[in-house]
């Protein structure tokens, strides 16, 4: 079930709502997950048994966190490997299988796996439970229901913002309806829709009938339109979505971290990552870069784990070349921008025209990786 469609404005969504507000507080969890569970059904009714699975062990895996604290890291080790070995599995198991009949020149048959939907998302945030409970960063939850509630709460469960347990772990315990917050929500989730309805559809298909050719049959010029318009419709469909997240997130109580913030605007690439899906890159610095040392520990290891996050960014979005060499395409960018100092040369060139060109540069490089990112594959992207 996807936000923009009727079954959810007209029908999904009423009911929910309704139920919501004309009961005690006692009962808004409860409701709220039932909703959730349905929700996630409604798509996939067969992998539901997969999230509800993640669900169990990472309940299991915090409690034996928090209860043997002398034996924490085995257990916390035992949880992650179990949530990965999921994800690798749905998502990545039949690129594997692709990448050694190519190199080992085999010729294994690719298993008919079907991936969950949202199971990115609901991987990490499963993941930054447990990684919390085990810092101590928040008290391990013993309510499995509440937990449930955090890892398939509907608002997020399809394409984000993930949400780290830490930052809503009261709010699942206790959180205020009222009008105002209703009142914001809505007018969020309706600016969300519209992004996504009149302008990410609209470049959408401008950008699906120019991709959807080879490139040796259009001009640059067509290339550069496609692109353009791909760039657009990739923003406004995901920051869209965030949108009505967030929205729908008021509607019921919660405050969601804002997940782009004008992210085309931006100067340089390091800044274009602190505008675009913030709940990403966030995530892979509290839970990546800084385990690996973040800048602690000389310039080449920070070089080091930049680069590291941002092939695991590239991984992250989907199973194919294409997405691990538009992550390493951006991770070169940060990284040359870290051998420069960016933040010396901004401040040290303050003029506008400075700026101007910086911004420009930042177009280039993030309108070109949009193409691999689109692309099917690495060889369409180079020839386009």
């Amino acid at each position: 079930m996807l936000f923009s469609s009727m079954t959810f404005v007209f029908v999904f969504l009423p009911i929910v709502l309704l139920l919501y507000l004309v009961t005690k507080k006692e009962l808004h969890n409860p409701i709220l997950l039932i909703a959730s569970i349905i929700f996630y059904a409604w798509g996939e009714p067969r992998y539901l048994a997969i999230m509800l699975l993640t669900i169990l062990i990472n309940w299991l895996g915090a409690i034996a966190i928090d209860k043997f604290k002398n034996h924490k890291k085995i257990y916390l080790t035992l949880t992650i490997i179990t949530n990965l070995g999921f994800l690798i599995y749905f998502k990545y198991f039949n690129f594997l299988i692709d990448n050694c009949n190519h190199i080992l020149h085999a010729h294994i048959d690719p298993l008919n796996i079907v991936m969950p939907i949202g199971i990115s998302f609901y991987t990490f945030q499963a993941l930054s439970y447990v990684v919390d409970v085990y810092r101590g960063d928040c008290k391990v939850q013993k309510d499995i229901y509440k937990l449930a509630l955090y890892i398939c709460l509907f608002p997020q469960l399809i394409a984000g913002p993930i949400v780290k347990y830490h930052d809503v772990a009261e709010q699942i315990d206790s959180r205020e309806v009222n009008f105002e917050k209703v009142d914001l929500g809505v007018k969020r989730f309706i600016i969300g829709l519209s992004k996504k309805m009149l302008i990410a559809n609209t470049m959408g298909a401008i950008a699906d009938k120019i991709f959807i050719q080879s490139p040796d049959t259009f001009s640059p010029l067509i290339a550069w339109i496609g692109s353009i318009a791909y760039s657009f419709q990739l923003y406004f469909d995901f920051s869209g979505y965030s949108d009505m997240a967030i929205g729908l997130g008021l509607i019921f109580g919660f405050k969601f971290m804002e997940n782009f913030n004008y992210p085309y605007i931006s100067k340089s690439i390091t800044e274009f990552w602190r505008r675009w899906h913030i709940s990403l890159s966030t995530w892979f610095k509290e839970y990546v870069y800084i385990p690996l040392g973040g800048n602690r520990h000389g310039k080449l290891n920070t070089l080091k784990n930049l680069g590291i996050v941002f092939l695991l960014t590239g991984i992250w979005h989907g199973a194919a070349w294409n997405f691990i060499f538009w992550g390493m395409w951006h991770g070169f960018f940060i990284i040359l921008e870290k051998i420069i100092n960016i933040k010396e040369f901004e401040k040290k060139y303050t003029q506008k025209w400075v700026h101007f060109l910086q911004h420009i540069y930042c177009i280039f490089a993030f309108v070109i990786g949009w193409v691999m990112f689109r692309a099917e594959t690495m060889s369409y992207a180079l020839t386009y």
